[in-house]
């Protein structure tokens, strides 16, 4: 196993301390910090796994499936813990998960048609953007100077998930027609 796939192994790991630590004592305290630095370090290996696979040539099978994978289990995990804890809104949650259910049964019929689809640009920010989102309402989204950033995130997030899902669509809708 290559170091890009042994830091999505890693990442896929690290969602069960930070899951613990976001929901013991509800987040407050060390609680908060902990589960913080567990989510950023695993924010932290999906860019690191991928521009090391690119750069040296260690682009797997493995990496192009559990990557994305990998993603969605720490992305959803957070939403969950935050939605649970009453920092977000279940539909903003909802719309994101939903988001990456589509895309994914996409990719799985692309798949089996010998079509590989790559992330986008929109896909990329969309992620970033969702990360970020989640750091701030991991923060604190009560504390006043953070509320309009936070608030901000969270729009961002919404709008870059569904923007990349019709990007996806819109340059991919030959998969649907070319389906066996």
């Amino acid at each position: 196993m290559n170091l890009p796939n042994k830091l999505t192994v890693l990442r896929m790991i690290m969602v069960v301390p930070f899951v613990l630590f976001m929901l013991i004592g509800h987040c407050e305290g060390a609680s908060r910090y902990l589960a913080l630095i567990f989510f950023v370090a695993a924010s932290l290996t999906d860019m690191l796994d991928g521009k090391i696979a690119r750069k040296y040539h260690l682009i797997t099978d493995f990496g192009k499936f559990m990557d994305p994978l990998a993603d969605k289990i720490l992305v959803c995990s957070a939403m969950i813990c935050l939605v649970d804890l009453g920092r977000l809104s279940a539909w903003v949650c909802l719309i994101i998960i939903a988001r990456e259910f589509i895309i994914s049964g996409f990719r799985l019929v692309a798949s089996d048609n010998g079509i590989v689809i790559a992330a986008s640009m929109w896909g990329k920010s969309k992620t970033v953007s969702q990360m970020i989102m989640i750091i701030l309402l991991i923060l604190d989204p009560s504390f006043a100077p953070l509320h309009l950033l936070t608030t901000l995130s969270v729009c961002a997030a919404c709008a870059l998930t569904v923007i990349s899902l019709v990007d996806y669509i819109m340059k991919n809708k030959s998969v649907i027609s070319a389906t066996k």
